[in-house]
């Protein structure tokens, strides 16, 4: 269209897919842990298996991290602290450079998010609300006198950890946008964001045949997760 705005691709599908699928799984979780009487799910059958869901989904990131297109590979997102800290302070002055991928600092906050996810959906494994029907599947590699502390871990970590991390995510992708019109909430829905000098490439490369590595980093990474369990002595029924 005659005077529209150049765009760029910045993500591919997978990693978009990745990150609106983890969100929705993490909203699921919680749903169904507080309304399971009313899901007629008294055991948090559910829960659990979101719980997993949640689990390869995490190892197909650690595995499209290498495999996956350009923006999406931990090779072009893992900043140094003091690089991180370099842009911070370009930021609050004002003189921050444009990134295609994720920023400096918000690398870190993808990291600690998706450190907290997973020792949260680990923790999971071997929590017990009520009883052995409501348990992780290697609860039992755990002993007795340590579950229910675990358990208030498990808790705890959600409302104390993850939903103010998530939270601050949200805000700080909000505000960039509106302070530095780097529209980074839409271009995780739609995969583009505007051609502009950014700091780390002009435009995203994006691996051949995407879906078809996707969905065998999928099949492993659910390999991975179920093979381990299964290995550990974890029961699914």
């Amino acid at each position: 269209m005659a005077g529209a705005p150049a765009k760029v691709r910045a993500w591919d599908l997978p990693t978009r897919l990745f990150h609106w699928l983890l969100a929705a799984l993490m909203a699921a979780a919680w749903a169904s842990w507080q309304y399971s009487e009313a899901l007629g799910d008294p055991t948090l059958s559910y829960h659990r298996w979101i719980g997993h869901a949640v689990l390869v989904l995490i190892v197909f990131r650690l595995l499209w991290g290498f495999v996956g297109s350009s923006t999406s590979r931990f090779s072009a997102w893992l900043y140094w602290p003091w690089t991180a800290a370099a842009y911070l302070l370009g930021l609050l002055v004002g003189r921050s450079q444009r990134y295609l991928g994720h920023t400096p600092v918000g690398s870190y906050m993808i990291l600690a998010l998706l450190a907290v996810t997973t020792a949260q959906a680990v923790l999971g494994l071997v929590t017990v609300e009520h009883n052995d029907l409501t348990a992780g599947p290697l609860y039992r590699l755990i002993a007795q006198d340590r579950q229910e502390q675990i358990t208030s871990w498990h808790r705890w970590m959600f409302y104390w950890v993850i939903l103010p991390l998530i939270a601050i995510h949200v805000l700080a992708n909000l505000l960039y946008g509106l302070l530095k019109q780097d529209p980074l909430i839409t271009a995780m829905i739609t995969g583009s964001k505007p051609a502009a000098d950014y700091a780390d490439a002009d435009k995203a490369s994006i691996a051949g045949r995407t879906m078809l590595r996707a969905v065998v980093c999928l099949a492993l990474a659910a390999a991975v997760v179920f093979g381990i369990i299964l290995a550990l002595g974890g029961k699914y029924l």
